[in-house]
């Protein structure tokens, strides 16, 4: 017999029991998993988490960077316009404006998380998490942890800069408790702008280009100057931009001067420094995950 003439044959040959057995036992080693799984996501995020934080491990330059901006904002501010600034109702400029400080570096740290996440896209980084069986929400969630560590970091560092500056916080220990993680429940709400705009902008340049926009946002507040002492229109959006409520609801946490100018939101500062994130969360989070979700279609 031929060649030709076995082919058929063997094709047609029934399978072995043993090969067959053998069949869904490698089906159910494969290794695809229920990334809607509670366990899975939080294992997904704890690894996006840590390979964040060895990054900066090996590159503490970024994070001496990033401290920079702030550190040398409260020395020129408090230093260099301190004696020239007034509070409206009394008190030291100093005591007024670290808190607005501490807001305004937890507000700007989005720009820093936009940055970072770009250039994961820019290096081919991003494209390695969505070719593996990854839950979906683990590259935001985890980029979210490890920054929120590193802001913890940060806000360790500016408090211990105003405190050699002569700050203090008389409000008691867990009023300022209290204030810090305000500040930190801020943070932790941008970081989903940040995440998502990350994924939005198309090269490191144009995130870096975003600075542009969000200095202007981060001025017109209550961080320098009270809002009573703007003109009227630009005081009214400096009252309800969220990093006033942050600011104003730290100061009282901390026991500093507080230039409230009569306003419905600005006398609900606390009510508000809770709302605002949360809106902000509930809006970007959402958004920041769909869109790493997109960039695989």
């Amino acid at each position: 017999m031929t060649t030709r003439e076995k082919t058929p044959a063997a094709a047609a040959a029934p399978v072995p029991a043993a090969a067959a057995a053998v069949a869904p036992a490698v089906a159910a080693a494969d290794p695809v998993r229920d990334h809607s799984s509670v366990f899975w996501a939080v294992s997904d995020c704890w690894n996006i988490t840590r390979r964040t934080l060895t990054h900066y491990q090996r590159h503490p330059s970024a994070v001496v960077w990033q401290l920079g901006f702030p550190i040398l904002s409260v020395l020129l501010y408090g230093y260099v316009f301190g004696s020239a600034m007034k509070v409206p109702g009394g008190g030291d400029y100093r005591e007024y404006l670290m808190p607005g400080m501490f807001a305004m570096t937890m507000a700007m740290g989005f720009m820093n998380t936009a940055v970072a996440v770009v250039t994961d896209a820019a290096k081919g980084v991003v494209d390695r998490f969505r070719s593996m069986p990854m839950a979906p929400s683990a590259f935001a969630s985890g980029r979210g942890a490890a920054d929120l560590v590193v802001a913890a970091a940060e806000l360790t560092i500016l408090a211990v800069t105003a405190l050699l500056m002569g700050w203090r916080a008389d409000g008691g220990v867990m009023a300022g408790l209290g204030a810090f993680g305000l500040l930190l429940l801020l943070r932790f709400s941008l970081i989903w702008v940040g995440v998502w705009l990350g994924m939005v902008v198309p090269t490191p340049e144009a995130a870096g280009g975003l600075y542009a926009v969000a200095f202007p946002v981060t001025m017109i507040s209550s961080t320098f100057v009270a809002p009573s002492l703007m003109p009227g229109w630009l005081g009214t959006i400096a009252a309800w931009n969220p990093l006033s409520s942050t600011a104003t609801a730290t100061r009282e946490r901390f026991g500093n001067p507080v230039a409230g100018g009569g306003t419905w939101v600005e006398e609900h500062a606390l009510l508000m420094a809770l709302v605002w994130p949360l809106v902000i969360t509930l809006v970007f989070l959402p958004l920041a995950v769909r869109r790493f979700q997109r960039l695989s279609r």
